[in-house]
């Protein structure tokens, strides 16, 4: 053990001690881009070099955070819930579904406001969580059977 690479160690270690503050660079397939301008990439996965699963994450466009929503479609393609990227068609379709929802609702509300509605109140219920029965009591209501020592 006198000779070779482990004669090296500390050179070693520090070489990979200085490695580690340069910035990797990944270099992966772009993918596609939403609305919002996130830019989304995947490097596939190689079984022949025991990488099973591809790796996938997107960029924020300058001067948005990592912290923003994400469009669902392309959230379920992170977390690796769908194979497939999504389509513009379907992100436009989901689109307006949404657009139209809002609408909907907006006309729900109007003409509730317009009836003379107020918004619903929540019914109190108490502490208690389960039915009660005429001919069933729980416990000792008149307090009968108290200890008196």
């Amino acid at each position: 053990m006198s000779g070779g690479e482990y004669r090296y160690v500390w050179r070693i270690a520090f070489r990979n001690f200085l490695n580690s503050f340069r910035p990797r660079q990944l270099r992966g397939n772009e993918i596609g881009k939403d609305y919002i301008g996130n830019v989304y990439y995947e490097i596939p996965a190689d079984p022949s070099r025991g990488k099973r699963k591809p790796a996938r994450w997107y960029d924020p466009p300058k001067g948005l955070d990592f912290q923003d929503p994400l469009p669902s479609e392309w959230e379920s393609w992170l977390r690796m819930r769908r194979m497939e990227p999504p389509t513009s068609e379907e992100i436009a379709n989901n689109l307006a579904i949404a657009e139209m929802k809002k609408l909907n609702a907006d006309k729900l509300e109007a003409k509730r406001l317009a009836d003379g509605g107020s918004l619903p109140i929540a019914v109190e219920r108490g502490p208690q969580s389960f039915p009660k029965y005429k001919d069933f009591h729980v416990g000792d209501i008149e307090n009968n059977h108290r200890n008196k020592y």
